[in-house]
Order: structure tokens, then sequence, then C-alpha cells
């Protein structure tokens, strides 16, 4: 039982290969930090690992199944979830929030579990007759992180999720997330350039070569 990338490369068109034969594995209940200079692909790696992204070669499994876009293009829930460091990424503009958490919860069968998280991170009623743009950056991730984990994901990827939030947001939100994970025992993987952070959350770090 792993999320393991098996020997993927990858390349942009028309750009430098970022990848050549790599592989890494992140099992139930660890926190994985991936480690690099700016510019050396660890964003395309979280996308890779769900499934935003195709290597070239190789794959990614999430307990032995294939990670799949298309499972995305379906409105499945993907065992993968992303947070990305932009949370107004993870909602179509054009919809209420409300309207959002409730068609992933819907497709994952996850109402009651979105209502407890609702309440986990903080998240006011009336923000979800909202649009996006009309939250902060602080709130928004709230919520993203609630869409996240609402479907029961085995495997949270953190792509410098909370880099945009002041202090004291960011070590609450964190302070809920690693609750959680500790209590469900989901597998994360987190991208970080703070080393107070990384130090803080991580069981293990990987250098990306």
């Amino acid at each position: 039982m792993s999320l393991e990338a098996r020997d993927i490369s990858f390349r942009y068109p028309c750009g430098r290969e970022l990848y050549r034969g790599l592989s890494l594995a992140v099992g139930p209940g660890e926190r994985v930090a991936l480690t690099a200079p700016s510019g050396r692909g660890k964003t395309t790696l979280c996308q890779l690992l769900a499934g935003y992204l195709v290597p070239a070669s190789g794959c990614v499994l999430a307990d032995g199944e294939p990670v799949r876009p298309v499972a995305r293009l379906r409105g499945e829930a993907s065992p993968v979830q992303l947070l990305p460091q932009h949370p107004e990424l993870a909602f179509d503009p054009r919809v209420r929030l409300g309207q959002s958490l409730g068609e992933v919860a819907g497709a994952g069968g996850a109402c009651a579990r979105a209502d407890e998280l609702l309440g986990s991170f903080g998240v006011r009623e009336e923000w979800l007759a909202r649009r996006p743009h009309e939250l902060s950056g602080g709130e928004l991730m709230r919520l993203a992180m609630v869409r996240a984990l609402s479907v029961r994901p085995h495997y949270l990827i953190a792509d410098e999720s909370t880099a945009m939030l002041d202090a004291v947001t960011q070590a609450e939100l964190w302070h809920v997330l690693l609750g959680l994970q500790e209590r469900d025992g989901w597998g994360l993987v987190l991208v970080s350039h703070s080393p107070a952070l990384v130090g803080r959350v991580a069981t293990r770090r990987v250098e990306l070569r």
C-alpha cells in the first residue's frame, strides 16, 4: 500500500527534461517532504503524483492502481488529492462555494464528512454562498482543504499550500491537518521552502536530483 512513482520520466514540449527514471514511494501515515532548489520541478512532480499530468514513461500508482486523469474528468473521487499553492485553482470561479463542495461530496458520498470538516477548519456558513473571488486566500484555503479531505483520500499532496498565508493562519491550518492525518492515517507529500515547517511536519525527506 503506497503512492508510488515507478521509473517516471517527464519533459514539457520544447522544454528541458525534468525527470528520467525517477522513483519514490509514500506509505500510509508517512509525511514526506520533497526538497530541491527552485525550478527543479517539485510542482510538476506533485501534479504527476496527483494525476494532473501524465509521465512520458513509467507510471504512478496509488495502492497498486494507476492514478488516472480521466477519473477527474468523470467527476470521480481520486484517492490522491492535491492542495495547490493558489487555492482558487481548486474551484470553478463561476460557482458558489457551497455548490462546489456539494458536487465533490456527492460524488464521493461524503456529505457528513464535509460537514465535520467545515467545523474543524473554522469555515463560516456564509462563505458557502459566495464565489471564490469573494473570499481571502486564507478563507479559500480552508475550503480547499475541506474539499480535498471530504472524499477521504488515501494521499494528500500539499504543494506550498500555506506559503501565501500569515504565520498564525499557517500554524492553525497545519495543526488541524496533522491532527486529521494522525487520526485517519493518510499519506502526505509536502513541498515547502520553510525549513521550520518541513522540520516540524516531515517524517522523511526526499531530495530531487
